[in-house]
């Protein structure tokens, strides 16, 4: 009995989207969004006029402190998401990967980038982009790169046809970027300033 389809054609939509081969395009929209994102706070952060104080969190010491420890949770977070990708991606052999790693995935993912923002606020709005010290210049740098390969992330999840590798890449890049912000943050306080809240 035959249905009208002939073996090599797809019979539902998502049959088409795995049918066709990975596009790189699909991964310009986002990529060029992510640059924007990247240049626009690199230019913000370069013009504006810094105020020398902002508003954080209420609990830590000064400002620096609350830099170093939200960091530091997004720093943390930011190996649960690794963790978790690997085993979604079966890169660590679990023999039944648990339900609720997914989950695990996407909430540590969020509360470490929700961290990030009084952070960023402060580093934008307080300090502006400082170039007059290595370790402040690259952190300036990286903290740009962050939120551009966040956004470019966060557009490139929706999409269907990307390449295997366009979402574990730019996963590894904000995963760099944050371990680089923390380096040049805070371990730098916690070092010479001293661990306190």
């Amino acid at each position: 009995m035959t249905t009208g389809h002939r073996p090599e054609e797809p019979t539902s939509p998502h049959t088409v989207l795995l049918t066709r081969p990975p596009s790189l395009g699909k991964l310009m929209v986002p990529l060029l969004a992510g640059g924007l994102v990247a240049v626009a706070l690199g230019v913000y952060g370069r013009v504006h006029t810094p105020t020398g104080f902002a508003v954080g969190p209420a609990g830590f010491s000064g400002p620096l402190a609350m830099k170093a420890w939200l960091t530091t949770g997004a720093f943390l977070l930011a190996f649960v998401q690794v963790g978790s990708a690997l085993v979604m991606y079966g890169r660590i052999p679990v023999p039944r990967p648990p339900a609720w790693i997914g989950g695990l995935h996407r909430w540590s993912g969020r509360a470490a980038f929700l961290l990030t923002i009084p952070v960023a606020f402060h580093c934008l709005y307080a300090l502006g982009l400082q170039y007059d010290v290595a370790r402040v210049l690259v952190h300036s740098l990286l903290g740009c790169f962050f939120y551009g390969v966040f956004v470019a992330k966060m557009l490139a999840l929706p999409r269907r046809g990307l390449p295997a590798w366009g979402l574990p890449v730019l996963g590894g890049l904000a995963f760099t970027a944050l371990v680089g912000l923390w380096l040049t943050s805070s371990l730098w306080f916690f070092t010479a300033i001293g661990v306190r809240l």
